[in-house]
């Protein structure tokens, strides 16, 4: 475990909160939280805790023994600290959790990419689920999951659930019950005909990684969504847009997401501003786009010792 600077050294404030990842650096999350933290005048602060999976037990038990008065979690923890605090309706029916608080003494998660994905595109595009019948989810994994549950919440009546491994499609209809089907990838492009919306939550279009194959044959009323952020425009959203279609990119979602956090913790519900995207926006691009995280290996390495030589070229 490790953070950015040592206890001794960070100033006294009123209540600190943190993401904890493994590693932690790639996180955007405290350039959001302190940015808030700046505009309303609050004595807080949010930091970084890089926790390996061996000691993330021990972490989040004594969160507040920490210093913490909640965190945010990611990429490798966010299934296992379901079994580590309470989980709401909405990290149950996730199956994952990225924010913990205490209420009391008793710490609670949720999974706040169901309240960002659905404010995100309610900025950018109001109206998305006026009447909407049918829609397009492509990916099975945890952010698919978030996704479906927060079209069920808005009612919406048909989600098909597109995915190269059928049996993980499968799965995810299963769980979430008569409205959602797994369809398979020869069928979107017939689906996506009588769609009112489409969400990539896979990492095809981020940097490094191949342009979803898909090609956009629809309604002109369709919305189309990209949960990644790296790059800001993917390859979907530009066609999207060339098409003349709106559009919600996963920037949004980061941003929004993160208002449910900073209020539990400190109090105050936070706005996303254009200010707060421009400053993210300029953070990724002098970055360069943050890699998917790849956690520290830690390496032993053997040494052998040759017996010296004595001058005359014998062992000594």
């Amino acid at each position: 475990m490790s953070d950015e600077t040592t206890s001794a050294a960070k100033p006294a404030v009123d209540k600190a909160a943190c993401i904890i990842a493994w590693p932690a650096g790639h996180s955007r999350s405290p350039l959001i939280h302190n940015y808030w933290a700046q505009k309303y005048n609050l004595n807080v602060e949010y930091r970084r805790e890089a926790v390996p999976p061996e000691e993330l037990t021990e972490f989040v038990r004594n969160l507040r023994q920490h210093g913490y008065v909640g965190a945010n979690v990611t990429v490798p923890h966010k299934e296992k600290v379901m079994a580590l605090s309470e989980p709401d309706e909405r990290a149950r029916a996730v199956g994952a959790a990225n924010c913990l608080w205490y209420d009391g003494d008793v710490l609670r998660c949720t999974n706040t990419d169901v309240a960002g994905f659905l404010a995100n595109l309610d900025a950018v595009t109001p109206g998305w689920d006026r009447g909407l019948e049918s829609a397009v989810v492509v990916g099975a994994g945890g952010g698919a999951r978030a996704v479906v549950f927060a079209l069920l919440q808005r009612d919406v009546r048909r989600v098909y659930v597109v995915n190269r491994t059928p049996e993980r499609a499968q799965a995810l209809a299963k769980k979430f019950g008569s409205r959602v089907f797994a369809s398979g990838w020869d069928e979107t492009t017939g689906l996506l005909g009588g769609a009112g919306l489409l969400v990539n939550t896979t990492t095809l279009g981020m940097v490094g990684q191949p342009p979803l194959p898909i090609n956009l044959r629809c309604q002109a009323s369709l919305v189309v969504a990209d949960l990644v952020y790296a790059p800001l425009v993917t390859p979907l959203l530009a066609m999207a847009r060339e098409r003349g279609l709106r559009s919600a990119d996963g920037l949004g979602m980061l941003l929004h997401q993160a208002v449910l956090g900073f209020e539990r913790w400190f109090g105050i519900k936070p706005e996303v501003t254009a200010e707060l995207r421009a400053l993210v926006e300029a953070d990724l691009q002098a970055g360069a786009t943050p890699k998917p995280p790849v956690p520290p290996v830690k390496v032993k390495i053997a040494v052998t010792l040759k017996p010296k030589k004595s001058r005359n070229n014998k062992p000594a």
